[in-house]
């Protein structure tokens, strides 16, 4: 797939879903960290719409038992990967996406401000798919062209104890990366 960032942060070649969860930035902070997660809606149940409904503020609570439970969320991220590869993008780049939360990276709080976060469909039990790690790294090549990007973290690196993804079955090590992994 050829993909380039477009002017205000959108990337052509990626289905565009756009999200309400989001602000600008902070003046003059442009994106220096990755962070990576993992999710699946209901848990542990790959491609249904339930990711992109929790994004765009569409989750029915009546659908799933866990949806009731989530569905006043506001969250959003840049982009997520499906199983088979597919490209989803929820908000530019050059915004501000609500994914980490309550979050730290080597001294700095507010991780949303510096970053940008990429959802994988995935969890803890489960190996990520070939398909996935290899438009992870195409993505990450792209990103590291456009903006300072100096680590590329798990969600569980920025808020340890109380996040987990992108989880144990996620293979760092054989993602070759075009930034150095930052592990704490």
């Amino acid at each position: 797939m050829k993909t380039d960032l477009l002017a205000g942060g959108w990337l052509a070649g990626a289905r565009r879903v756009a999200s309400p969860n989001f602000d600008v930035r902070p003046e003059g902070e442009r994106p220096s960290l990755v962070v990576v997660h993992a999710i699946s809606l209901p848990p542990d149940r790959f491609g249904g719409p339930g990711v992109e409904q929790l994004f765009t503020n569409t989750l029915d609570p009546g659908e799933h038992p866990y949806y009731a439970a989530i569905c006043h969320l506001r969250v959003s991220a840049h982009f997520f990967i499906r199983r088979d590869g597919e490209l989803v993008q929820f908000v530019s780049a050059d915004e501000r996406a609500w994914h980490a939360g309550v979050s730290c990276w080597e001294g700095r709080e507010r991780c949303n401000d510096f970053s940008i976060g990429i959802e994988l469909e995935g969890c803890d039990t489960l190996p990520f798919e070939p398909a996935q790690y290899h438009r992870l790294a195409e993505l990450l090549e792209i990103l590291r062209s456009h903006y300072p990007i100096g680590a590329v973290v798990g969600h569980s690196d920025i808020a340890p104890g109380r996040k987990t993804d992108p989880g144990p079955c996620f293979d760092w090590a054989g993602l070759e990366l075009p930034v150095p992994v930052a592990r704490r």
